[in-house]
């Protein structure tokens, strides 16, 4: 059992940004920020605190989701090293997407359909909840929290090795035994951040748009250029988080276990 330095990921994730940020800000733009505008552009607006009707938008936002892992795969194995070009990457990335993507959905879809049925049962009477089902959907994001923290490098496995779904769970729960609580710190300080960044920059520049364009109603020049920061902003903090993670798996499997099924040609 490796003990982890979330320092030492950090100065390496400096680094890595550093040294090749040349090659993830292509990566940030094609994969992250082009397809979060196009989902903003095409979700309809809906009722505060529920989805929009289905259309349409659902294949949209689907296809962008998609592309989105691709890119976490991409930026993940810029990070591991040794160099190797943006489509090569990127070629990596979508040949590793479905194990990554099954390995995801092996996991998280059982929460979220326990997760739908706990959360029906309360909203069926929020002024008087079942005190059972609010109980157990408690209990039930307690576990989900314990179960994603220790499934934390499944994108960075699935990235650094040829295996399969079932196998890249199995090796992300065997990295990160012992290391629960530090993993669990470093995540818990990346999300507060990025949302505390993330609020100031919409708000200081939403406040910019409507003194200078007079609002932001949606789709007008100023809500468009709002929704930019935002995405470029998001994409930021994307790559950040992801290169962190990559450095974290190389630390915890080890120098030599990073490698050895990423072929010579760096695709």
């Amino acid at each position: 059992m490796t003990k982890l330095s979330v320092s030492k990921a950090w100065d390496e994730s400096k680094q890595v940004i550093a040294h090749d940020g040349r090659l993830l800000v292509p990566v940030a733009l094609a994969m992250f920020v082009l397809p979060g505008i196009l989902v903003d552009l095409v979700v309809p607006e809906g009722t505060a605190g529920q989805l929009p009707p289905a259309g349409p938008w659902i294949a949209a936002a689907s296809l962008a989701a998609l592309v989105s892992l691709v890119g976490q795969l991409a930026v993940i194995r810029l990070a591991m090293g040794p160099h190797l070009t943006v489509g090569e990457a990127l070629s990596h990335g979508a040949r590793r997407l479905l194990p990554y993507l099954a390995a995801v959905l092996m996991w998280m879809l059982p929460f979220l359909v326990l997760g739908v049925i706990l959360f029906g049962q309360i909203a069926a009477d929020p002024a008087k909840p079942s005190p059972g089902a609010a109980l157990a959907f408690l209990a039930l994001v307690i576990v989900m929290t314990f179960v994603a923290v220790r499934l934390i490098l499944t994108s960075s496995i699935a990235s650094a090795e040829a295996i399969g779904p079932v196998a890249i769970l199995g090796r992300s729960w065997a990295l990160t035994k012992g290391n629960w609580w530090r993993l669990f710190g470093f995540f818990l300080a990346f999300m507060i951040g990025a949302i505390v960044l993330f609020w100031a920059t919409e708000s200081v520049f939403g406040m910019a748009a409507n003194l200078v364009f007079g609002g932001t109603e949606a789709n007008s020049v100023a809500w468009l250029l709002v929704r930019l920061v935002a995405q470029l902003l998001s994409a930021l903090i994307s790559v950040i988080f992801f290169v962190m993670l990559a450095r974290i798996y190389r630390q915890l499997a080890g120098v030599g276990e990073a490698q050895p099924s990423v072929p010579s040609t760096g695709i």
